[in-house]
């Protein structure tokens, strides 16, 4: 029972060819070959079947295939296991992420983990707030990097870094010439802000009451890209933080004011899922987040 040679046998029921199992393990097709002659010897029977296209599994390989993958995947627990003992990190980290803080955030940690600890491996899904919520509640991510409003971190959050708003426009637009703008400039100002649920927009909404001010939500889309492109075409605001302009802007033509009277800010916040384990790997993404968002200092704001 070698874990490398049934890894062969996953690989190909999931390609469903030899010949990109052997581009995966660096050999050629008629090794492969004679690897799944050899463990269907030792099994007694097909394990698949060959195809014009390619190969399927047999019943005996439909059969003993969750098995494999259930023991490989207790195998690969069980060496990390070994090797994290050792104090090594290793193993996947899942990461949910806003648009706006995977670039250039999470990729800087990336490139530290490659260099500094090769055996840990990043998975990153992109979401808003209600669904970065939802993925830490159903443990699908083990951290998020998300926005809160609350002036102090809670339930074990890590605030990275404060994020202030701007009120984004087309370049020319003459409300966000100037450095700043009131809040109050707002009132029935087209917007394009993110769908519901979400807390961000709740709290706009809420300081709009305090201040007495009516917000004309003229679209809702929780696309950024789609956002900050309708923006740039004239006509329409948004209201976004300074990543999330700064990385649009290297595309597009858009134009900003820092909100105040009042001043919102939000904070940008590591969470972890109540689910997750705490592994040496998540523990080192979490220190190498903390460290990259540390060292970026005050962003600048936006032009």
């Amino acid at each position: 029972m070698d874990p490398a040679t049934w890894k062969v046998f996953i690989d190909a029921a999931e390609f469903g060819s030899l010949s990109k199992v052997a581009v995966t393990h660096g050999t050629s097709q008629p090794q492969i070959s004679r690897l799944i002659n050899d463990l269907e010897q030792e099994c007694g029977g097909r394990l698949f079947r060959r195809t014009g296209r390619g190969v399927l599994l047999t019943e005996l390989g439909e059969r003993i295939a969750p098995r494999i993958r259930a023991w490989l995947a207790s195998t690969e627990e069980l060496a990390n296991d070994i090797r994290t003992a050792a104090g090594t990190p290793i193993g996947q980290v899942r990461i949910g992420s806003l648009p706006s803080t995977a670039y250039p955030l999470l990729t800087t940690v990336f490139m530290r983990l490659k260099r500094e600890f090769p055996l840990v491996q990043m998975a990153v899904r992109e979401g808003q707030g209600a669904q970065l919520e939802t993925w830490l509640d159903d443990g699908s991510v083990d951290l998020a990097i998300l926005f809160r409003i609350s002036p102090t971190p809670r339930n074990g959050d890590v605030y990275l870094f404060e994020a202030p708003t701007y009120l984004v426009s087309a370049v020319g637009d003459p409300l966000t010439a100037k450095p700043t703008v009131e809040f109050s400039a707002l009132e029935n100002l087209p917007l394009v802000l993110f769908c519901r649920p979400s807390a961000w927009r709740n709290h706009l909404e809420q300081v709009a009451d305090e201040q007495r001010v009516t917000l004309n939500v003229a679209l809702e889309a929780d696309s950024l890209s789609m956002q900050t492109n309708i923006v740039a075409a004239g006509g329409v605001y948004a209201l976004l933080g300074p990543d999330a302009i700064a990385n649009a802007s290297r595309t597009l033509r858009l134009q900003s004011a820092r909100l105040v009277a009042p001043i919102v800010n939000r904070h940008v916040a590591l969470a972890m899922s109540p689910r997750g384990k705490t592994t040496l790997a998540c523990r080192t993404v979490m220190q190498l987040i903390r460290d990259v968002a540390r060292s970026g200092g005050q962003r600048p704001a936006p032009a």
